[in-house]
């Protein structure tokens, strides 16, 4: 099927809200904690796209990842610390707070690539950078009593600056006209993922509703619409899929609050609402400038 442009913005909303189900799932869990949490998720991560990567990409995919270069595997490291992060995040924070953290990952992005590979940014995003840092020294602010709480939003950062790094590597090696093909390093960044947390995970106590939970995280809430999101980033511009992206902070708040009874704070809401804010209005007006 040729996946059109309106095809494209329906499946990254499906895709969103993939993304989304991690937090509500997770608070299902019966005793499955931290790193074996991570663990399995990584585990059925690699399992699923062992077998969806041949589907879309042929056998040549595992031929690639044996000739991946230096900034290969340097990208699937930066998979593993988001994937693992991001997990530990939500065993010792609210969702609310992972996702929100998550959400200025665009600003690290444009601040490393102004600083390592030369990339200009422009007045509005440097407005738009200190909005978003007051949101998120709000967000902290409200937390720094909460002990627990501040610990997982500082996991949780360390998702977007990962992110960051593996954006601007792999655009630096295309700048030099060398592709990376991002969907085989998810599948070495899962790998690389539940083997440094698999000595971390013993000793195993997830039942069989955890493991199958988390095995439902790997293949519905990684494997899949990582796979789907690059095909989407071919058709849309950056902007939109920036914009469209931001549904998973939306859709995950509420599936964790209406799914979960996990309520948001204050000052995650207010904190919240000037990050995504100054992500929409930055995009909005970069998307203008350039039509």
């Amino acid at each position: 099927m040729k996946l059109t442009h309106s095809r494209a913005v329906a499946l990254m909303v499906l895709i969103t809200l993939m993304w989304s189900i991690a937090g509500v799932v997770t608070r299902q869990l019966e005793v499955a904690r931290s790193f074996e949490v991570t663990f399995w998720r990584s585990f059925f991560t690699v399992v699923s796209l062992l077998f969806i990567l041949p589907f879309f990409q042929g056998r040549a995919v595992f031929s690639g990842i044996r000739k991946g270069g230096f900034v290969f595997w340097l990208s699937g490291v930066c998979w593993s610390v988001m994937f693992t992060a991001f997990m530990v995040a939500l065993t010792l924070t609210t969702v609310a707070n992972v996702l929100v953290t998550m959400a200025i990952g665009p600003f690290v992005t444009a601040l490393l690539a102004h600083v390592f590979i030369g990339h200009r940014i422009p007045p509005r995003t440097w407005l738009a950078i200190a909005v978003a840092s007051a949101g998120i020294a709000w967000m902290y602010g409200g937390q720094m009593e909460l002990g627990s709480q501040l610990e997982g939003t500082l996991v949780a950062l360390m998702v977007p600056i990962a992110g960051a790094c593996n954006w601007t590597v792999v655009q630096h090696s295309r700048s030099h006209g060398k592709s990376i093909d991002l969907v085989p390093a998810v599948l070495v960044g899962a790998v690389i993922s539940s083997l440094a947390t698999l000595p971390l995970a013993f000793p195993f106590s997830a039942t069989p509703h955890d493991v199958g939970l988390l095995a439902l995280l790997g293949l519905v809430q990684l494997a899949i619409p990582c796979v789907l999101a690059v095909r989407c980033a071919g058709v849309l511009k950056a902007p939109e899929v920036a914009l469209l992206a931001l549904l998973e902070v939306i859709f995950g708040i509420l599936l964790a609050w209406f799914g979960a009874n996990e309520v948001p704070g204050a000052s995650v809401l207010a904190g919240g609402a000037l990050v995504i804010g100054a992500l929409v209005v930055n995009e909005l007006i970069g998307w203008k400038q350039r039509a």
